[in-house]
């Protein structure tokens, strides 16, 4: 008896020791993380600190000066105005749909002020889909991160609506306008 009380004791303490050591080495199931915790750059080239926008939704836009749907800064520009007291926009300019964002940070700058007006915050020049990611649109497109849905950037101006708490809303195709009460219903 006293054998086999030994031999239950030591596989007891052999599976408990075998279980706490393999759960601190142990992936946990839920990746999901923190939408404040990725660092961007602004256009030029400042980090842009994500944290200081809660309490306020976001609205990330893929952008690109010469896309069939570049009208859209100005949609995105009445946006920010409408509702900047509740929401952040912010263009992510993008060369990756056609090579319709070719130029500088400056080229950007100055044509988005120019011809739009764009007084909204913009990013640096990022890729937004393939191994080259930004980690943001990591978390945009991968439901593993943003605990709701995975997505692909199909085109420019493709937009990702996030809450104040920096939990996912919704993905908008390039076809939304910003002005769309599919997007607008959301800040009310």
């Amino acid at each position: 008896m006293k054998i086999r009380r030994l031999i239950i004791s030591i596989l007891l303490i052999s599976s408990l020791l075998f279980i706490f050591t393999n759960m601190k080495n142990a992936t946990p199931p839920n990746t999901m993380k923190n939408i404040y915790t990725i660092t961007i750059n602004s256009l030029t080239g400042e980090p842009i600190d994500l944290n200081k926008f809660k309490g306020k939704k976001l609205l990330i836009v893929n952008t690109a000066s010469k896309c069939g749907f570049t009208g859209q800064y100005e949609g995105l520009q009445e946006l920010h105005k409408a509702y900047g007291d509740k929401l952040v926009v912010i263009g992510v300019p993008c060369n990756q749909f056609g090579s319709q964002e070719p130029g500088t940070a400056n080229d950007i700058e100055s044509f988005c002020e120019l011809n739009f007006g764009v007084t909204f915050l913009m990013t640096e020049k990022v890729e937004v889909k393939g191994d080259q990611k930004h980690p943001l649109y990591d978390w945009l497109t991968d439901k593993e991160l943003n605990g709701v849905k995975n997505t692909s950037v199909k085109w420019n101006f493709q937009k990702y609506l996030i809450d104040e708490k920096g939990k996912y809303i919704d993905v908008f195709y390039s076809l939304t306008k910003p002005m769309s009460s599919k997007i607008t219903k959301h800040l009310k």
